[in-house]
């Protein structure tokens, strides 16, 4: 009889979870609790889980917060424990949505350390309902600075420069460090302080997490720092106790925040398929290749190193024994750089090789894709040739959205598009994916955004964290729209799928129906969507 029942109860399970994946019609499905609402942190990751044919599930939207309200995490937790945990195959759980609300919470001192370390206990819950689960997870080592919000102008650069040089000990800065600390409030001081060390505790308990097999595979984000701070303190003293632990296989430690997401469901669906691609690297600057990024802490060519290891892949040293090859253009003030660098881009996707391309800006004053390699790239019409490819803001950011986007379509190609319908699926998440890259990356971000920060101010630049009104939200948006639609129609007459080798089996539909929103009435972040219907002719 207890053979019959244990019998019973795993043909129930295994039906549970093929009519979960029978109900999306995916060959995969997964949850994601993700940072923010943001369209890099939710958006960008489900579209990029349909390359791979993966469902995302996530929390309903109001309960993920916004800039000025926080995630209601008790409310997300409650929403975790009603789901079918077992029907997933894979959980993606970012603990600062679940202890604090979200980034933006996560750098103000809201809650106290013991409730926010009493949230993220779900993930027992979790493990309990589901044991099979893979948990991939995410907490993230505070930032130098606050969020600007509007409100902490008259000190948020001074607390920021405190927080980069209060660690140095020699004479000169003591004297600028106790000049900052009279400028700054007591209490905003104070605050940041304990916010600081309440994060560093849910830093320690996500790797307590990883010892005790509650999460498979964890990445401690560094968010926007520098080479030096009181950041350092805190992820030197991570690593050295991931090292007493010996769980450096288990987790990780580097820059980045909000494409994390993308990184870990790229590991995700590499686990879950048996697939672990090779990438070869290569620079368009071998001094730029060994120079630390804005916002970083490290040199870009150990965050390129990291983030392949996290997305579930290998980094190969030699261009044969590569599945994918890696270029990061990172000379924006080299002019002769870019037509060089997107020539062999094009020889490589000439001879059938499977390319990403990160564009990365190297000073931080752009954010966007740069307009020289961009237009060097179109006039190749090689877009829509490239397996990944992404533009902004940060060298994590960047690196960490087209190493994933490129990770997962290879495996795609590899395990999916033999079957015509899901094929269907792919290419048509594929090209979405790679026009509202360009669309966002390049053409807002580099060109509209500018032009929607002075839009309101009759010539003066706004800051694009500055937050607007509903009102004058709607009119920025509207503004962006008529821009982008003119720019989008120039760049689909260079996006062609019918003369690469890559898509020469593929047909689409012009995309249709373009959108823009600023989901957070700023001009930071964009939400751009558009339909589009691409079908494979094989």
């Amino acid at each position: 009889m207890k053979k019959y029942l244990i019998a019973v109860l795993i043909v129930a399970a295994c039906a549970s979870l093929s009519f979960a994946q029978q109900k999306s019609g995916l060959s995969s499905r997964i949850l994601l609790i993700p940072l923010d609402a943001r369209p890099p942190c939710l958006k960008l990751t489900e579209k990029m889980g349909l390359i791979g044919d993966a469902q995302i599930v996530s929390p309903p939207l109001e309960l993920l917060g916004n800039f000025e309200q926080p995630g209601k995490s008790e409310k997300i937790n409650e929403w975790i424990l009603q789901q079918d945990l077992q029907s997933f195959d894979a959980a993606i759980i970012v603990l600062d949505m679940i202890a604090y609300g979200g980034l933006v919470a996560s750098r103000k001192f809201l809650i106290e350390s013991d409730q926010a370390l009493s949230r993220i206990e779900i993930l027992r819950n979790i493990r309990k309902k589901a044991p099979g689960i893979r948990i991939y997870g995410q907490s993230v080592i505070m930032r130098l600075a606050p969020s600007a919000d509007g409100k902490n102008e008259a000190y948020r650069e001074k607390l920021a420069r405190w927080a980069k040089i209060s660690p140095d000990t020699q004479q000169a800065t003591s004297a600028a460090v106790k000049k900052l600390e009279q400028d700054i409030p007591a209490q905003v001081l104070a605050d940041y302080k304990r916010a600081r060390q309440r994060n560093y505790k849910t830093n320690l308990k996500a790797i307590d997490y990883v010892k005790d097999g509650l999460i498979d595979y964890l990445i401690l984000s560094q968010d926007d720092a520098s080479a030096k701070g009181v950041h350092l303190i805190d992820r030197e003293n991570l690593i050295q106790t991931r090292e007493r632990l010996k769980l450096q296989d288990k987790i990780a430690v580097q820059p980045g925040a909000d494409e994390v997401s993308m990184l870990l469901l790229a590991r995700a669906l590499n686990q879950q398929h048996d697939f672990k691609p090779k990438i070869k690297a290569f620079y368009s600057s071998e001094k730029l290749k060994n120079s630390v990024m804005p916002f970083e802490d490290r040199i870009l060519s150990q965050t390129v190193s990291h983030h392949i290891a996290a997305a579930g892949s290998e980094q190969v040293q030699k261009e044969d024994s590569a599945d994918i090859l890696f270029y990061v253009f990172a000379s924006r003030r080299e002019p002769a750089v870019a037509q060089r660098f997107a020539a062999e881009i094009e020889s490589k996707l000439t001879a059938g090789k499977r390319v990403i391309v990160a564009d990365v800006d190297p000073v931080g004053d752009v954010q966007g894709g740069d307009s020289l390699f961009t237009n060097a790239l179109q006039q190749r019409h090689i877009f829509a040739a490239l397996s990944g490819y992404a533009s902004w803001n940060t060298a994590g950011n960047t690196i960490g959205t087209a190493l994933p986007h490129g990770v997962i379509f290879t495996l795609a190609e590899s395990k999916f598009l033999k079957n015509k319908a899901i094929a269907n699926r792919i290419w048509t998440a594929q090209n979405w994916f790679m026009i509202n890259r360009v669309i966002d990356d390049y053409y807002y971000h580099n060109l509209v955004r500018a032009k929607a920060n002075t839009y309101l101010s009759a010539g003066k630049k706004l800051p694009s964290a500055t937050l607007m009104s509903v009102q004058d939200t709607k009119k920025v948006e509207n503004y962006c729209l008529n821009l982008l639609q003119a720019y989008m129609r120039s760049f689909l007459d260079t996006y062609s799928v019918a003369d690469q080798k890559l898509q020469k089996n593929v047909t689409c539909i012009k995309p249709v129906n373009l959108t823009f929103s600023l989901p957070w009435n700023r001009t930071f972040e964009a939400d751009i969507d558009f339909d589009i219907s691409c079908q494979s002719t094989q």
